[in-house]
């Protein structure tokens, strides 16, 4: 009896690329093994199909690799249709939505009644992981109002709030059990009130309170720009930079960017060894930043320590 013999072809020179990807992450799997890595999801890798399953595959590889992810999302595209729909106006001042009463009861359902859901789908297409939830669940998130500053003075924002405390319980009890939690940025208040909160304060705000080992913020850039010019759109992409830097620079940013670098300046500064800003529109940006040398993006620092111990 002739015995079935299959053969195939392989394209060894691909094979090999895919192995020294492989053994770039090696250093990476085992620094970052373990550890608590909170993602910021948001802009065109929310709203994109190709760029939702890029991310959701992200997501899930990096808990079968051994890491804990989080991810915190918002939906301002999703909130500013559903009130366009109604009839309500959107209003941004410093780079943050302007929440009425009405307007919160859309933020609301928007954030936690849809887009939550289907962030919890996109990752549990891989595997029974996500769990969705709110910063109201569990007393996640307690916030009181904000106010913000546009041209020097300060200005409300209605039903804005701020997070003043962080209860990460329920964030561990389901990190241990090997969940992936989904949060939903809005928060409860004074006299129980709700409030809206920033999608990227809140994500750093949980991942201080986490100890995490990183904070991600996926936006719609390459990263922080030195000496931007809107007209040309073209400036030098920084890509590391140390906490008192930033500070200085928060005045002169962007409102669109402001909150997303006062995000990482408030996670390094409280205790994240690393804060990032990636290029969601780049797929598989978050496996690119933790598992490669170059990573991408700007990276933010706590400032180095100063002066020298006594022997």
């Amino acid at each position: 009896m002739t015995p079935t013999v299959t053969t195939a072809t392989v394209d060894h020179d691909a094979a090999l690329v895919k192995a020294a990807t492989l053994v770039e992450a090696l250093p990476w799997l085992a620094r970052f093994h373990g550890a608590v890595v909170v993602l910021k999801y948001g802009g065109h890798a929310m709203t994109e199909p190709a760029l939702q399953r890029a991310f959701a595959e992200d997501v899930v590889f990096l808990r079968y690799a051994g890491l804990r992810p989080v991810v915190v999302h918002g939906g301002g595209p999703q909130i500013t249709a559903h009130l366009d729909r109604l009839g309500i106006a959107s209003e941004f001042r410093g780079g943050l939505r302007v929440t009425t009463p009405e307007a919160m009861e859309v933020v609301r359902m928007v954030l936690v009644g849809q887009v939550n859901g289907d962030v919890v789908r996109l990752v549990n297409d891989h595997g029974p992981f996500a769990v969705g939830m709110s910063g109201e669940d569990g007393g996640l998130l307690t916030a009181e109002p904000r106010t913000t500053v546009v041209g020097g003075e300060t200005v409300d924002l209605g039903l804005v709030g701020d997070v003043t405390e962080v209860d990460p319980g329920a964030l561990r009890a389901l990190l241990d059990n090997g969940r992936i939690p989904v949060v939903a940025t809005v928060a409860a208040g004074p006299g129980g009130q709700t409030y809206n909160v920033n999608a990227d304060s809140a994500a750093a705000a949980i991942a201080v309170a986490l100890g995490a080992e990183k904070l991600v913020v996926l936006t719609d850039v390459e990263g922080l720009y030195s000496a931007w010019s809107p007209e040309t759109r073209t400036g030098d992409l920084i890509s590391q930079i140390a906490a008192s830097d930033l500070a200085a620079l928060l005045p002169e940013l962007s409102a669109g960017m402001a909150p997303k670098m006062e995000a990482c300046l408030r996670a390094v500064s409280g205790g994240v060894p690393q804060a990032h800003v990636l290029d969601g529109r780049v797929p598989h940006a978050v496996l690119l930043e933790v598992f490669t040398d170059s990573g991408v993006g700007t990276m933010v620092l706590p400032d180095p320590p100063t002066g020298r111990s006594e022997s």
